[in-house]
């Protein structure tokens, strides 16, 4: 037997244990397989956020979320616990981050503020707005323009509980937004190739720089340094440019749902 399948076998009747038994070995031996998991996750969310927040603290609301993750997990629903993890680790930590009020309501509206800019801007030229244009017309110097979009960094980290609503406190909830991979559901199939246009659309009309942050960061899973490393910029910059490709992103997509070009 390869060591891969070994693996897999290991990993299949510990899973088997813990539900059977769930006793402590093989809860604790969970939890310690899967906490690379929690410090990746908290590695790259705590680039955007301010200095106040350690990665001790990420890490330790991450933790929460994986245990309320291995206690929720069915493995009969057909989706890999990684899958499911991500979800509850993320959401743990932003609900820990909430708590400790970290990103002002100022902050929140001067964010709404930029991203409305961008749409006007955008709209009224017909290409991606620069720095300068965006800063002349909240009436900013370029300098102060560059320093707001480092405190909107903070703002840029969005949970998928927050892009995809539910009635329920469950926090299995989003797996019963999966679709059966059994059934075909036509509105759903033309809802979703819908919004990959769209956000297909929207990625094509950043300009270059921010196109590939965007591609390094979330199709690539690159860190903020290494995607400095790779584009020769300080991480400062990359922060800079994923800050500006959300906030464009915002403000075209929103256009949109209001009936925009």
């Amino acid at each position: 037997m390869s060591a891969e399948l070994k693996q897999r076998a290991d990993r299949a009747e510990l899973w088997r244990r813990y539900r059977t038994t769930a006793d402590p070995e093989s809860w604790e031996a969970l939890i310690r397989e899967h906490l690379p998991l929690v410090r990746y996750l908290a590695g790259r969310m705590i680039i955007h956020l301010p200095p106040q927040v350690e990665l001790d603290d990420l890490i330790s609301y991450g933790i929460f979320g994986l245990m309320e993750a291995i206690r929720r997990y069915d493995p009969a629903r057909g989706v890999k616990f990684e899958t499911y993890a991500y979800t509850r680790i993320r959401g743990a930590m932003l609900d820990g981050l909430r708590a400790m009020d970290w990103v002002p309501q100022t902050l929140r509206r001067r964010a709404r503020d930029v991203e409305a800019c961008y749409r006007r801007l955008e709209n009224r030229l017909g290409r991606p707005a620069n720095d300068d244009e965006v800063a002349a017309e909240l009436g900013l110097k370029p300098e102060e323009f560059a320093g707001l979009l480092q405190e909107l960094a903070r703002t840029t980290v969005v949970s998928l509980d927050d892009v995809l609503p539910s009635d329920s406190d469950d926090p299995a909830a989003v797996l019963d937004r999966l679709a059966d991979p059994g059934a075909t559901d036509p509105l759903q199939a033309a809802t979703l190739a819908d919004l990959r246009r769209r956000l297909a659309d929207a990625l094509a009309g950043l300009p270059e720089r921010e196109r590939l942050v965007v591609s390094l960061y979330y199709y690539e899973g690159l860190t903020v340094k290494e995607i400095a490393e790779v584009m020769g910029v300080s991480p400062s910059r990359v922060s800079q440019l994923h800050t500006r490709a959300i906030l464009r992103l915002r403000a075209r997509l929103g256009a949109e749902e209001e009936g925009g070009p």
